[in-house]
């Protein structure tokens, strides 16, 4: 399994330092990056040769992509509920959120509380999935029912800005937590882990391209590799990106 997108953003480019072709998703300077993630290409059937139509800044495509893919998903297989899909909509905007405009007012207006509490409740996350909901008569605001870190690979700093954002999200929310996920394009699953990883702050990682990861590891990835896929596939810390929307409609 694959997500239905996931040809149109994965190919190949020219590394910056060596002008050599490389995966789009590979660390040009890790060896069992490019292994991992040019087996996947060879997986989707991509040509070993750059493309005009592989865009050369995936990652915001990625988080547009999958807004677009859950915004004519969700609605089909549930119309009995009201979805909404936005790109980096401050949490504030839904309904376990809503108390901190106030919050931000008063941190606003006292340099004392800038300094003590600080503006990071302040999150965008890079989709949001809402749900209207008339039972919430006290708020206007949608539910927030998911939050989606869209990462196209994964390094150290961006696990964690992912974490850093998620614990904020659990720590203010004032109702159901929502879903908190991270899809990724990552071929390293010792990067994927790193995320996958954890004490419940990303609830799992949903990867662009599964199956092709699966068979990458099982061809070309060392014995750390194919340990840490294995151990995340089979605790369900990873998972393919088709199950996403099954999950959010679930809930």
């Amino acid at each position: 399994m694959s997500a239905t997108f996931a040809t149109d953003l994965l190919g190949w480019k020219k590394a910056d330092k060596t002008g050599r072709i490389v995966p789009n998703s590979a660390d040009s300077d890790n060896e069992q990056s490019i292994a991992l993630a040019g087996s996947v290409l060879d997986s989707l059937g991509a040509l070993r040769v750059v493309t005009p139509d592989t865009p050369p800044k995936p990652g915001p495509v990625l988080e547009q992509k999958v807004m677009s893919d859950l915004s004519r998903i969700l609605p089909e297989a549930d119309p009995t509920r009201t979805w909404k899909l936005d790109r980096k909509e401050l949490v504030t905007s839904f309904a376990q959120y809503s108390h901190l405009r106030r919050v931000d007012e008063l941190v606003k207006e006292s340099p004392e509380l800038r300094v003590a509490i600080g503006r990071d409740y302040l999150i965008k996350p890079d989709v949001t999935v809402g749900l209207s909901d008339p039972s919430l008569a006290h708020s206007p605001d949608p539910f927030l029912h998911a939050a989606v870190s869209c990462k196209w690979t994964i390094r150290s700093d961006r696990v964690q800005n992912i974490r850093h954002e998620f614990i904020q999200m659990i720590r203010h929310r004032r109702g159901r937590q929502p879903h908190l996920v991270t899809v990724t394009a990552e071929p390293l699953p010792s990067r994927i882990a790193a995320i996958a990883r954890g004490t419940g702050e990303v609830d799992a990682v949903y990867h662009i391209a599964f199956d092709a990861m699966a068979h990458a590891v099982s061809v070309v990835g060392n014995r750390q590799q194919q340990d840490d896929w294995h151990e995340c596939v089979e605790q369900r810390r990873v998972l393919p990106y088709e199950e996403l929307a099954p999950t959010l409609i679930r809930w």
